[in-house]
């Protein structure tokens, strides 16, 4: 299969109205020896590409979004362009970043790949506003200045899906809700969501828009993972229920700990993450890294695929957000799309993460 098969399948695909899973068979052509990072890897990877329906929009993404946050800060530019290779050709087509990450420089590497490659038909961009330095804030002028700032660097006409990365008390609702739908109707922006949102502010938000007649949230991006239940079980998930958004947790491999990259204080020296990381290292987590562990063994995946799987069972959980510096990393994670928990193994990381 070539890769113009490929992409002409996964076109048909999201304009048939196919269900919310769809298979497309992977089998990766030449485009596979640019990863020569991955000695281990089979020649058939095994993956299938599903797609999940991303809400109510009509967008239809990998259950893997590929976080754009080491992009221009721990990973440079041909770190980024093999990291976004391997997860294009094991059948990602969900690219997460902001235009804060590195100060806008995870947009433009971001840009030039998709460029280079001539893939932007195939993906789906999601990216934040309201962190910058330059448009903080998200006032209509912020909102309007920060968007054309993104699409110029990202090298595109339109962002697929537009989080609003901040909850700034000190814009009404309306007028934020307002501006976005300005920038929908211009065809500048597709779909949007919210990220740090409490439950009652995605309340007034919806609100809001019907009062207003413009479009709602159909996303929302907040911390969600084995280490961090809480803020997402006790309130965010009957809210995302009921207004049938689409969850893609943040943080969803808690800085690296799910990995089982660090198991003792000793593994923190020198990490970037090392602050974010060391709460972690306590008798409850270290547990759940021991049976992420175990369950890596049956299934014959890495601890992060199971730990991203575990996810993926959760309701209107779409697709976490995981960041990668090379391709041995992508491929590790990417293992999540096949991975098939059983009852018994979630059940068991839920108790053992309560």
């Amino acid at each position: 299969m070539t890769d113009k098969t490929v992409r002409t399948a996964r076109r048909a695909s999201q304009t048939a109205g196919q269900p919310v899973l769809e298979a497309v068979p992977s089998v990766l052509p030449e485009r596979r020896t640019r990863v020569p990072s991955i000695p281990t890897a089979p020649v058939d990877l095994g993956i299938i590409q599903p797609r999940r329906r991303l809400g109510v929009s009509d967008l239809r993404v990998f259950p893997l979004a590929l976080g754009g946050n080491v992009f221009g800060w721990t990973a440079d530019q041909t770190q980024t362009m093999s990291v976004l290779d391997t997860y294009y050709d094991m059948g990602g087509n969900f690219i997460d970043t902001a235009d804060s990450y590195a100060g806008g420089r995870s947009e433009v590497m971001i840009g030039a790949w998709l460029r280079s490659r001539r893939s932007r038909d195939d993906m789906v961009v999601a990216t934040k506003v309201g962190k910058s330095a330059d448009n903080p804030g998200l006032s209509p002028r912020a909102i309007q200045r920060s968007v054309e700032a993104s699409l110029d660097r990202l090298g595109v006409d339109h962002i697929d899906l537009l989080y609003l990365h901040i909850d700034d008390s000190d814009v009404a609702f309306e007028r934020t809700l307002l501006a976005v739908d300005h920038l929908i109707r211009a065809g500048k922006v597709r779909w949007f969501g919210g990220s740090h949102h409490s439950g009652n502010r995605l309340y007034e938000a919806r609100i809001a828009a019907g009062m207003l007649g413009v479009a709602p949230m159909v996303a929302l991006q907040n911390q969600y993972s084995l280490v961090h239940r809480a803020e997402y079980e006790t309130g965010l998930a009957r809210v995302a229920a009921e207004q049938r958004l689409a969850v893609m947790p943040r943080f969803a491999l808690a800085g690296g700990f799910l990995t089982g990259k660090y198991r003792t204080r000793a593994d923190l020296s020198g990490s970037q993450r090392g602050h974010d990381v060391s709460r972690h290292l306590n008798k409850k987590g270290l547990r759940v890294l021991n049976e992420l562990d175990r369950i890596a063994s049956v299934h014959e995946v890495s601890t992060g695929a199971v730990a991203l799987a575990w996810l993926l069972t959760k309701p209107n959980v779409v697709a976490p957000v995981a960041s990668a510096t090379n391709a041995k990393q992508v491929f590790e994670l990417a293992q999540a799309a096949r991975v098939q928990l059983t009852r018994l193994q979630v059940l068991e990381l839920d108790r053992l993460s309560a």
